[in-house]
């Protein structure tokens, strides 16, 4: 008998590629994704090896559509945006809290084997402490990280209180491949580079000083699917990252030469609600999960820009 996986957000950058691997391994999918902020073209080419539902999981009548019959979910829908969520808390609540909640539920109705939550290193917030631990205490600094970290306590609350086995991956500033860099949503990666392969200007906010824990997105694939299968996973959170920092300015300096390319570097303010360095101890995923990141950033930059570069023609046109 076939095994049934749900990706949410499948439409979405790493939703896709998660969506592309499952595939890949012959694995029966279906996606849920209300196209917010996900891009069905990601996903065109798959059409006919998976089921697509177009909808919004915080209706619960989708939810529980969504969840029937499978035995593996992979919860990646959200509403990515710290600077969004600080502008309008209360829709990007219902896209990052309430449909959580309604599919956590449905999941625990549908008697779904387990649950893997796409969870946010922004829940750390700006602590002074490096590398961030998972026992750290959270310390979120905006709608966005609160709203992601609440989604985690769901997942530990319906795993302590109903079995449900649930566990939470907090993700450090995932790039890659296919990451639209017109979106407001989008990472500093895809920005950065898009504005040196058209000689246009980069902007920082901040003054590049700040530092993250860049990981590629095949490093965040392979850690799902470890998630899905570590009998010791269930009720507990994970970083997911490289394990190394590195600062914007030290990413423009890579990107420069990856690229071949040279750009003015105008400096603005700070967002509210970036913190100033990220840095993830990925010791206990290495031992519960067996993760170990394949791909290391210099790398991962060299692939991202190779598939920039490819489509180049296509971000132009549109």
């Amino acid at each position: 008998m076939s095994t049934h996986y749900l990706v949410t957000g499948g439409a979405g950058f790493i939703g896709s590629h998660l969506t592309r691997r499952l595939v890949a391994d012959g694995a029966v999918v279906r996606v849920v994704d209300n196209l917010s902020t996900g891009q069905s073209a990601r996903l065109e080419d798959l059409r006919g090896s998976i089921e697509f539902i177009e909808g919004d999981l915080a209706d619960d009548r989708v939810s529980k559509h969504a969840v029937e019959g499978i035995d593996y979910v992979f919860h990646e829908a959200a509403v990515p945006s710290v600077q969004r969520s600080v502008r309008d808390p209360i829709a990007t609540n219902r896209a990052n809290v309430t449909a959580t909640l309604n599919l956590l539920d449905s999941s625990r109705r549908a008697e779904v084997r387990r649950f893997v939550y796409a969870a946010s290193s922004s829940a750390y917030g700006d602590t002074e402490v490096l590398p961030k631990t998972e026992a750290m205490s959270p310390n979120p600094l905006s709608p966005y990280a609160l709203q992601k970290l609440v989604g985690e306590r769901y997942c530990n609350l319906y795993y302590d209180l109903y079995g449900l086995e649930t566990v939470s991956l907090r993700y450090f500033n995932v790039f890659g491949p296919g990451q639209d860099p017109h979106s407001e949503y989008s990472a500093v990666i895809p920005k950065f580079m898009s504005a040196l392969l058209a000689a246009k200007p980069i902007t920082v906010y901040g003054d590049g000083e700040q530092s993250r824990d860049f990981t590629y997105v095949e490093n965040v694939v392979e850690a799902n699917l470890l998630a899905m299968r570590a009998s010791d996973a269930p009720g507990k959170v994970f970083n997911i990252g490289c394990g190394e920092r590195i600062s914007l300015n030290t990413l423009i300096h890579l990107l420069k030469r990856i690229l071949g390319a040279e750009a003015t570097v105008n400096y603005a303010d700070p967002k509210p609600g970036d913190v100033r360095h990220s840095l993830a101890a990925i010791t206990l995923a290495s031992r519960i999960l067996g993760y170990s990141p394949r791909i290391l950033v210099e790398e991962g930059l060299r692939r991202t820009a190779e598939s920039m570069e490819k489509s180049g023609q296509k971000h132009q046109s549109r």
